[in-house]
């Protein structure tokens, strides 16, 4: 069907509406300024008949640059978005990595890869997207990859001892390293074997405690526990060899990306946080969640969410989507999201934290309306946004 306007040429019904829905939704991503480098806006978004709202911040990473902190400024631990962006005087944030939800000692440890400052605090899982940030003097740069890490103890002269993890929870058959961001102790059971390395330079000193756990974890080292199932491995043989006395010994990261993905030089990246899954690569929609081993119902069903996107026009975006919320907010799926993203001019992006944890944070306040009952959820780790200071 057609309709015809007086003096006009005929079109479509169709197109037409596309063309109003378009018009609509630019006027309603009405970006306001808040600080040199900080574009606020909320939208109103529907998806059919259904509401959703929208909180976005585009940001100019000249004038603005990234960080992620976790909570406590720890391994593990959770603490409010909110409160981590306070603390750090952030005049905006957004909740990031997924993280370790539960009401045990090990709870806000993060589930997959991060690195502050260039410390590695966590591995990677099933090679899941990350969001990767360098901030230069005057520029922040930042990149999405599937990455994947090793870590491993090397010592003698050409032996090495891969690790299963570092700073998390240590299972009977793993061998995992503390190091002193993780805390005071590394709160291990006493079933396994811990060896501590102190005093290291170019040495450490060893003390190997047996049938021990929770070491203290040394300022000047960490601590290397294993699992009562692991206690044949050469390492732990070569270490009584030096039990109180000091040997060459190196912790060993390599964050890499995965598979034919380019080498972006990870190693230079200062701050690292997780996500899953990819939604936009190179212009265009490409969702690698059954890649990044997430459910069919996590990427399918309509949840709040929490993004970050590469813009065309060189910005970087933060977005927030309220759901769970029948009449007001019902969230997205991960197409929905990936599809709004690039209407607004996303070349590359990827979905972080969602569900009770997503929250956006600006000028003091929380902006977005948390799904939790309680309201705004303790988390892992956030992506921080400071102004950066004016040269004279």
């Amino acid at each position: 069907m057609t309709i015809r306007r007086s003096g006009q040429t005929r079109l479509p019904i169709l197109f037409l509406c596309a063309l109003c829905v378009l018009c609509g939704e630019s006027s309603a991503q009405d970006f306001k300024t808040v600080h040199d480098g900080v574009e606020y806006a909320q939208v109103v978004h529907k998806l059919g008949s259904d509401p959703v709202k929208i909180n976005l911040l585009r940001l100019d990473l000249k004038k603005v640059r990234l960080d992620v902190h976790h909570a406590m400024d720890a391994a593990i631990g959770t603490e409010k978005t909110s409160s981590i962006a306070t603390r750090h005087g952030a005049v905006a944030a957004i909740n990031a990595g997924f993280f370790r939800l539960d009401k045990s000692e090990w709870a806000g440890e993060a589930a997959g890869v991060l690195s502050i400052d260039g410390s590695l605090l966590s591995e990677s899982s099933n090679a899941r997207i990350a969001i990767q940030i360098k901030n230069d003097a005057n520029v922040t740069e930042v990149a999405f990859s599937h990455l994947g890490t090793d870590v491993e103890l090397s010592y003698f002269t050409d032996a090495y001892q891969p690790l299963s993890g570092i700073n998390r929870e240590r299972k009977d058959r793993e061998i995992v390293l503390f190091t002193p961001i993780f805390g005071d102790r590394s709160r291990t059971n006493q079933l396994g074997t811990e060896i501590i390395f102190s005093g290291c330079d170019a040495s450490c000193l060893v003390n190997v405690v047996e049938k021990g756990g929770n070491s203290r974890i040394p300022k000047d080292g960490f601590v290397v526990s294993i699992g009562p199932e692991y206690a044949g491995t050469p390492l732990l043989k070569y270490m009584k060899l030096y039990n109180g006395d000091r040997t060459w010994v190196r912790f060993d990261k390599r964050i890499s990306p995965y598979g034919s993905e380019t080498d972006r030089n990870v190693a230079k990246n200062e701050d690292i946080t997780n996500g899953v899954p990819q939604l936009i690569k190179n212009g265009k929609i490409d969702i690698t969640w059954e890649q990044e081993k997430a459910s069919k119902a996590f990427a399918e069903t309509r949840h709040p969410r929490t993004a970050v996107a590469k813009l065309k026009n060189g910005k970087f975006l933060m977005i927030t989507v309220d759901g769970r919320q029948a009449g007001v907010s019902v969230g997205m799926n991960l197409q929905e999201l990936a599809e709004y993203l690039l209407s607004l001019g996303a070349v590359d992006a990827m979905n972080l934290d969602g569900g009770g944890s997503t929250t956006m944070f600006l000028d003091g306040k929380v902006v977005n309306t948390p799904s939790d009952k309680e309201g705004e959820r303790k988390i892992g780790d956030a992506i921080l946004v400071t102004l950066r200071k004016r040269r004279k």
